[in-house]
């Protein structure tokens, strides 16, 4: 058999053999039409939906590597030189696509990984705050939340959990967010007044009411959350202007609208040092019947992680999630070993260092992970 007739059945076998795939063509070029990773993570968040792709990739690599093994074949034995350097541009272009989809495969692992450890960890702790809030807001669909402990004790990872599991189309409407730190340590308010009257969209020259009655504007249509981080940054005193002339007016005008709406109108105050809930004149902390929502409502302060709250996450952890690789390490070793070696490494389980000893046992940066995770 002539060496050009050997390497045109080898490569007839492969294509053969390629066919039996109907998307193989399809990924192999990498197309426009395949997503990304990050991509991938927005419009297909589910664990299953990474490993069906990940699963694909396998096949189309192993198919591959059966290519790349003909084509060397071909060339051991062929003598022409146009058939050589045929099969060795061949070779590489099937090399370089190998490259393409282990990368490919690699970068989809961890984004499952990250996607499973991510709802694993929305499972642990906070339920004392979960359930006060929830209390409220199906008591009302509009509301004022403090949410307030010590340093590294998950306050933004907790508004991030009520915010996308507990309320009604989530992130969709309008999010305003006003980070206090920068501004809240000057001696005038109006330097707040000026960026949330940016924030709103009215310029930096208005007044509180005229604030309040666009925000007013924007609840009749959809979802309005405002979340200022870092009310510790601000003084007592400013707080209570906050309250008294802007979600005062805006809770009770919200209130006197005769037709009900389905639209929910939130406001969370995040205390990242535990100072502001030491207010008690200003926050309410149990739902009565005299409850109105201008009254802000002080969820329970969060508290670290005890033995008990993790021992319970981890038997939560090991019957609903199967591919985390916390598990192996909880197979290994006693899940009161492990429980005390977390509470050891997070002084005595501080939230946000919990989370990280955790991440870590995965494999995965909790900082890193922390910004893809957190939206708001």
């Amino acid at each position: 058999m002539k060496q050009s007739q050997a390497f045109g059945i080898a490569s007839l076998h492969f294509v053969t053999l390629a066919m039996t795939h109907k998307t193989f063509f399809h990924l192999l070029n990498l197309s426009s039409d395949w997503k990304p990773p990050e991509q991938a993570m927005e419009s297909h968040p589910l664990f299953n939906i990474y490993m069906n792709q990940s699963e694909e990739l396998q096949k189309i690599l192993d198919l591959l590597e059966e290519k790349i093994l003909f084509l060397k074949t071909a060339k051991v034995t062929a003598i022409d030189a146009v058939a050589l350097f045929s099969l060795h541009k061949q070779i590489e272009e099937a090399e370089g696509e190998r490259h393409k989809i282990i990368q490919q495969i690699e970068n989809i692992d961890s984004v499952a990984c990250s996607e499973e450890l991510y709802r694993a960890l929305l499972k642990l702790g906070y339920r004392e705050q979960v359930r006060s809030f929830l209390k409220f807001l199906k008591a009302q669909s509009i509301g004022a939340f403090l949410i307030h402990g010590s340093l590294d004790h998950g306050q933004r990872w907790l508004l991030n959990r009520l915010v996308t599991q507990h309320i009604r189309f989530g992130t969709m409407g309008k999010m305003v967010r006003i980070e206090l730190d920068r501004i809240g340590r000057r001696r005038d308010i109006s330097a707040l007044w000026r960026e949330f009257g940016g924030r709103v969209g009215l310029g930096r020259q208005h007044s509180p009411t005229e604030i309040a009655e666009r925000v007013f504007h924007w609840w009749k249509t959809q979802n309005v959350i405002l979340v200022f981080h870092g009310v510790d940054c601000m003084p007592e005193g400013y707080l209570q202007e906050l309250l008294d002339e802007f979600w005062l007016p805006l809770a009770s005008q919200a209130r006197e609208v005769v037709s009900p709406t389905k639209y929910q109108l939130l406001m969370f105050l995040v205390d990242y040092e535990g100072c502001v809930g030491c207010q008690d004149t200003i926050f309410v902390e149990e739902l009565e019947t005299t409850w109105e929502p201008r009254v802000p409502i002080k969820l329970p302060i969060i508290n670290p992680f005890g033995d008990r709250i993790l021992t319970e996450w981890i038997r939560t952890v090991n019957m609903e999630f199967r591919k985390l690789p916390l598990l192996e390490v909880i197979v290994i070793n006693e899940i009161d070993k492990f429980v005390k070696e977390i509470l050891e490494k997070s002084d005595n389980g501080v939230p946000e260092r919990a989370f990280s000893e955790i991440c870590d046992l995965c494999g995965c940066n909790w900082y890193e992970e922390r910004e893809r995770w957190l939206k708001i």
